[in-house]
């Protein structure tokens, strides 16, 4: 097992990112699903510079972006979407490509289940079939009731997963597990070989330490299971607008480099424009975590 972490939280320079990780003892980044964004030989440099590697990609689900939305366009540029990022994690010698199924924050169906289960089912296919011939994998994320309505917990991930065929596995997320699965454990367990990857946020979505998950427990049961991949840091810490808040510094004007499509995206998460000081703060205090269980 490794540390690494997503860099969609905050808009930043890739290179301030990338460094900072290095300075931490993070090994690899799971960069953001934006294959249009990234010049995949400057990335390439800068990974080599700093001695970190890609880890694989995380889909970013703006609106419009859905496998399962009743418009057939939606369902195909999404389709295509979805392998231009593969294709950007095997341009970048990335493992895996972990993709979220529906439009996060998409509560409501627009078709019944078993035609919402197939658009799933033929889109991951058809995706599944590029990434094989990539040499990568794909893993389907469940997230947490609130976010979607379509995948919430491991079982139904792993039927997909199943129903997709080989190469396709499951991406857990300790944050939505702790309020979707009946048992934390048990989940991991059952999941086993087809975890192909962990994101990693404490219960109350702040760092890793920062919140009543046990993440002692949580790595052991990993090396039940034969998990060698990575720990995903993906802390997504609310703004704290009361007179309580704990961390007055925590917010920042956003960087010029912030989309309106990341900020709507950042803020359906319940977070916002973190300030540098704040965030770096949480990428070491997540290292001081995870490091010493997972060496």
């Amino acid at each position: 097992m490794h540390l690494s972490m997503h860099n969609w939280m905050r808009a930043e320079p890739l290179e301030v990112t990338i460094r900072r990780l290095a300075q931490y003892g993070y090994q690899s980044i799971e960069i953001g699903g934006e294959p249009y964004k990234y010049d995949t030989k400057e990335v390439r440099r800068l990974l080599k510079e700093y001695g970190i590697r890609c880890w694989g990609s995380i889909s970013l689900m703006f609106t419009g972006l859905d496998l399962i939305q009743a418009d057939e366009a939606g369902r195909a540029k999404t389709i295509q979407y979805l392998k231009d990022c593969v294709t950007m994690v095997k341009e970048l010698d990335g493992t895996v490509m972990s993709i979220v199924p529906s439009e996060v924050g998409k509560i409501q169906p627009q078709a019944d289940p078993d035609t919402e289960w197939r658009w799933a089912v033929e889109g991951l296919r058809e995706i599944n079939d590029h990434a094989k011939q990539a040499g990568i994998r794909i893993a389907i994320e469940p997230l947490n009731r609130f976010e979607t309505n379509f995948l919430n917990r491991h079982d139904q991930a792993l039927l997909l997963a199943k129903e997709v065929g080989e190469n396709c596995g499951v991406c857990l997320d300790a944050f939505h597990m702790n309020i979707e699965e009946a048992n934390f454990r048990q989940a991991l367990l059952n999941t086993g070989a087809l975890l192909y990857d962990l994101h990693v946020a404490d219960n109350n979505r702040m760092a890793p330490g920062m919140g009543a998950l046990n993440w002692r427990d949580i790595v052991g049961t990993l090396r039940e299971i034969g998990y060698d991949g990575a720990l995903t840091v993906e802390f997504v810490p609310p703004i704290d607008r009361t007179p309580a808040n704990p961390y007055p510094d925590a917010t920042a004007t956003p960087e010029d480099e912030l989309t309106p499509e990341q900020l709507k995206f950042i803020e359906d998460h319940g977070s916002g424009i973190l300030s540098e000081k704040f965030y770096s703060w949480l990428v070491e205090e997540t290292a001081k975590t995870l490091l010493p269980l997972i060496r």
